[in-house]
């Protein structure tokens, strides 16, 4: 297990996680940005994040999402695969997860986030599960309780909720 802490205590925060929020760039995608001749934004989600995330719900999880920039590919993604809490355009992310927090009535010790830069640290530190991928900037690393084995954009949405599926089995 690729972590900060001891496996069994990353595996004990894992198994109190009732809500479960991700970053966008760099962590369900690669962090490129890629644009059209004419403006358009592209982005590559991987499949496996998105079966992982609707297993999560299915799990009675609550999903969410807060990035810091706005996108329609973002919006239409989410929708397809039934997230309802989707924070856009969020510089501060601290004040979307209260505003998150306190609509699911979940409290922060109950929480795992994914991010993967400085923009993420406050979050991060706020929550009971601290998760980022290996490709994060280099201060996010040794401030997360757990490091995922596949980088942004590559399955390691999956990989979390792998991990808060098989705590919430005591695997």
């Amino acid at each position: 297990m690729n972590s900060a802490l001891p496996a069994d205590d990353v595996l004990a925060r894992a198994a109190r996680v009732e809500l479960a929020i991700f970053d966008v760039d760099g962590v369900m995608t690669d962090g490129r940005l890629y644009y059209t001749h004419d403006g358009h934004e592209l982005k590559a989600f991987h499949s496996q994040d998105g079966l992982g995330m609707k297993r999560l719900m299915a799990a009675g999880i609550t999903i969410a999402i807060i990035t810091g920039r706005r996108s329609p590919v973002v919006a239409n993604r989410m929708a397809e695969l039934g997230v309802a809490h989707v924070f856009q355009g969020r510089i501060d992310k601290l004040a979307a997860f209260d505003e998150l927090t306190a609509k699911v009535r979940i409290p922060p010790e109950r929480a795992c986030y994914v991010g993967d830069d400085v923009i993420d640290l406050p979050l991060l530190e706020r929550v009971g599960l601290a998760i980022t991928v290996p490709n994060a900037h280099p201060e996010v690393v040794p401030r997360a309780h757990w490091v995922t084995a596949r980088a942004g954009g590559e399955g390691a949405v999956r990989d979390v909720c792998d991990l808060l599926l098989k705590a919430r089995a005591g695997d």
